[in-house]
């Protein structure tokens, strides 16, 4: 019952907080009350990129001709798409059992309380409690789908994320309120395979109010020409789900302007709330903020031997960055000297089609902390590769710093640019300038040389524009 860390969560933050932990030499034990892997292996990351493959294979079928293959009508099965991301979020979840078993953790399942000493208290599904002993505990309890006091969740005809993922039948028209990456993955899902789909977003911006404003703009250009109807600077008041269709009371925040919309079903993709209810945080004394708990540098809370990470914190909602900050907590518990987390290097990635990713600061925000930009972007259309592939839409846009070159941020929308952010991480990490990544020799003909060609654009040296 005694244990160097006891881990509270078994999302991308508590498992690999508990991994790093157990690598370290200590004994480590980790709390979880449904499923391991958390919310992100099981209804988050992973399912909903196996749900939006299954989209973009689909799609690929329905424009097989513009490759020069002929097939004959392909139809989506809804249910078999589920059935599939449902297998695939499995698979990874005992993956993580795997994983536990490697490490020599122990693996304790029911809800975690914690309490006097400081301790933690587990309760099973049978209602039995058990306390377990620590030198260290690590709050790592995630988050939820953010309930607005105007869209009351409830399951059947106004949803959230988890509900979305495991829909019994294909709506024929669906509203999502909130334009975030949970917003736009689902709205492409959904509309790809036949649905109507309608986005609301509260933020003038529109689609993806947090990214760069050139972004934003693009994924509005393409959704609409898709067909997507895209309300950006739009409030729900109200959603009236008393009759066989749903009514979505909308008003145009800038003119006053009011819209009904008819719909089957409403996702509601608001945000993420985090998990701080009923684990005990009051009867230690654990600090609170704005519905986050405090924490230092290294993640340690107010009360000594109590720590926590990932979502529970107002830093980014992201499984990587869970990840990062409980291997950061552990090595500083151990004793190591880690680096603190650089917040501003922090790459974001939205898996609708065309992908978003993005670091740093956007143009903006750049300009707003008081520097002199220089600003290139490189179209896809421009890249030999990107036209092969049937991919020409989108864009890298580059910001650096006029004075000192300094890599302040990139903002990328195409094809797989998911995968092309990390070097831009790396270059910033390593204090790479922008002639720097210019005359790094990018391979031809790839996606990646539009980072090259961006960054040449923005010094006036860009070649194939």
């Amino acid at each position: 019952m005694n244990f160097d860390v006891i881990v509270i969560g078994s999302g991308p933050g508590g498992y690999v907080a508990a991994i790093r932990a157990s690598q370290l030499g200590m004994n480590v034990a980790i709390v979880e009350r449904e499923s391991l892997g958390g919310i992100c292996l099981n209804w988050g990351c992973i399912p909903t990129k196996a749900l939006l493959k299954s989209a973009q294979v689909f799609d690929y079928l329905n424009h097989a001709e513009d490759y020069g293959i002929k097939v004959g009508k392909a139809s989506a099965d809804f249910t078999a798409m589920v059935k599939r991301s449902r297998g695939v979020a499995d698979g990874m979840s005992k993956g993580v059992q795997f994983l536990m078993k490697k490490n020599k953790i122990t693996v304790i399942m029911g809800g975690g309380k914690l309490v006097a000493g400081p301790k933690v208290a587990v309760t099973d599904a049978a209602g039995a409690t058990t306390e377990y002993s620590a030198k260290h505990i690590i709050v790592a309890t995630g988050g939820r789908a953010k309930e607005l006091p105007n869209l009351p969740i409830d399951g059947k005809k106004i949803i959230e994320y988890r509900k979305a993922m495991s829909l019994e039948n294909l709506p024929k028209r669906l509203v999502v309120v909130g334009a975030g990456a949970i917003g736009v993955e689902f709205g492409y899902f959904y509309h790809t395979i036949g649905s109507e789909v309608s986005i609301v977003e509260f933020m003038e911006q529109g689609l993806v109010p947090r990214e760069d404003t050139d972004i934003s703009k693009e994924l509005g250009k393409i959704f609409t020409k898709k067909g997507i109807k895209v309300y950006g600077n739009w409030a729900v008041e109200t959603v009236d789900t008393s009759g066989k269709e749903i009514k979505v009371h909308m008003k145009n925040r800038k003119d006053g302007a009011t819209e009904i919309i008819l719909c089957d079903v409403v996702l509601s993709a608001a945000g993420v709330t985090p998990n701080i209810e009923n684990i005990g945080l009051e009867t230690l004394g654990v600090a609170t903020e704005r519905g986050y708990i405090k924490v230092d540098e290294f993640y340690r809370t107010n009360v000594p031997g109590v720590y926590a990470i990932g979502d529970v914190l107002p830093t980014q909602a992201l499984a990587h960055v869970a990840s990062a900050e409980g291997i950061t907590c552990v090595e500083a518990i151990a004793g190591h000297h880690p680096e603190a987390i650089d917040y501003n290097n922090i790459p974001g990635c939205t898996y609708c089609i065309p992908e978003i990713a993005s670091v740093g600061y956007t143009e903006q925000a750049a300009k707003e902390a008081g520097y002199e930009v220089l600003v290139g972007k490189f179209p896809f259309t421009a890249s030999g590769k990107a036209k092969a592939a049937g991919h020409a839409e989108g864009f890298v846009k580059v910001i650096f710093d006029k004075k000192y070159g300094e890599f302040l941020g990139a903002h990328m929308i195409g094809a797989n640019v998911t995968e092309m952010i990390a070097e831009v991480v790396v270059a910033r990490k390593l204090e790479t300038t922008g002639h720097e990544i210019i005359k790094s020799i990018h391979p031809h003909p790839t996606m990646s040389e539009a980072t090259m060609e961006a960054a040449a654009a923005a010094y006036g040296e860009v070649i194939h524009l």
